[in-house]
C-alpha cells in the first residue's frame, strides 16, 4: 500500500505526513511536492509534482493506491489544477482519492467555494473512489494574527458576532490519516468542524484572559477591514478575500454544529484555549 500527499510541505501536508507516519510504515508514504529538496526533512519518499506541469503528474503518481489531494493555494486556478491532478491519477491507476475541500461547499457563501465544487464535481466524473474531507476553518487562521492584536491591543476583523466552528490544523490533519489508514471511507463526504464556537469578542477575550491585558475585538466595515490588511503588507486582492471572509462568516458561513470530525478521530477537537496558547507562546 502505498499513501501520497500533495503539497506535503505546507502546513497542512506537513502535519499529515507526521501523523501518518505514526500508524503506517514511512517506506509506504510519498510526499508529492513541488520542490523535493524542501521536503528532505519529512523522512519518506520525496517526487517532484508540480500542478502546473500537468505532463509530470503521471510519473510522480506511478505506484500509488491512495493519494490525499490538498487543495492548492493558487486562487482562481485551482479546478485546473486540480482537474488535471485527478486525470493524471487516473491514468496512473490510483484507487482512491480524498480531497480537502470546504465545509458545506456546496451551500457555502465563501468565494472559496465553487472552485471546491469544481474539484467535487471532476472526481465524481473520474469515477475514482472517493472522499470528500470538507473542513471547517482552521482555527490558526485567526490565531496567526494575535501577535499582531496583542501589540497593538486590538484584535480587528468584520465578522461581528458570527459564530466560528473552527478545528485546528492538527485535527484536520487526524481526518486525512483516519481516512487513508482505514477502510470504508470512499464515497462519503464529511462535514468537518471543531466541537464549540465562538465569536471573535469571545477570541478576543481568551487572549486578553492569557496575556493579562485588556484586547478587545473591534468590529470593521470591510472595506476598513481590506484597508487594515493592505497596511500590514497584504496583498490587495488577498485583503479583500480575507476581509469578504469575515464578513460571510458573520452571516454563519463558518458555523457548524455537528461532531462528524471528533467522531472521526476519536477524540475531541482541540479546544479555543490550547491554539491560542500556542500561538501566544
Amino acid at each position: 500500500m502505498t499513501i501520497a500527499i500533495t503539497g506535503a510541505t505546507g502546513q497542512l501536508g506537513r502535519i499529515v505526513i507526521e501523523q501518518l507516519k505514526a500508524v503506517v510504515p514511512a517506506d509506504q508514504i510519498v510526499a508529492l511536492v513541488r520542490s523535493p529538496e524542501k521536503a528532505a526533512d519529512l523522512g519518506v519518499e520525496a517526487r517532484a509534482f508540480d500542478y502546473d506541469a500537468p505532463e509530470t503528474l503521471v510519473s510522480a503518481l506511478v505506484g500509488v493506491d491512495k493519494l490525499l489531494l490538498i487543495s492548492g493555494s493558487d486562487l482562481g486556478k485551482r479546478v485546473a489544477q486540480h482537474t488535471a491532478v485527478i486525470a493524471a491519477a487516473k491514468e496512473a491507476g490510483v484507487g482512491f482519492i480524498a480531497y480537502t475541500s470546504l465545509l458545506h461547499a456546496d451551500t457555502n457563501t465563501l468565494s472559496l467555494a465553487p472552485e471546491h465544487v469544481g474539484t467535487e464535481q471532476a472526481l465524481a466524473a473520474s469515477g475514482i473512489p472517493r472522499t470528500l474531507l470538507r473542513n471547517g476553518w482552521y482555527t490558526e487562521n485567526y490565531t496567526m494574527s494575535l501577535p499582531a492584536a496583542v501589540q497593538h491591543n486590538a484584535l480587528i476583523g468584520s465578522a461581528g458576532e458570527g459564530r466560528i466552528s473552527s478545528a485546528s490544523r492538527a485535527d484536520y490533519a487526524a481526518a486525512a490519516v483516519a481516512v487513508l489508514s482505514t477502510e470504508g471511507h470512499a464515497g462519503k463526504t464529511y462535514e468537518l468542524s471543531g466541537d464549540s464556537d465562538y465569536s471573535l469578542s469571545e477570541l478576543a477575550a481568551e487572549v486578553s484572559k492569557q496575556t493579562g491585558k485588556d484586547i478587545p475585538y473591534v468590529n470593521l466595515p470591510e472595506a476598513d477591514y481590506t484597508a487594515a490588511l493592505v497596511q500590514a503588507e497584504l496583498p490587495e486582492g488577498f485583503a479583500a478575500a480575507l476581509a469578504s471572509f469575515d464578513v460571510e462568516a458573520s452571516k454563519g458561513a463558518l458555523y457548524d454544529k455537528g461532531k462528524t470530525l471528533s467522531d472521526l478521530i476519536g477524540r475531541p477537537t482541540t479546544p479555543l484555549s490550547e491554539v491560542v496558547a500556542a500561538a501566544l507562546s
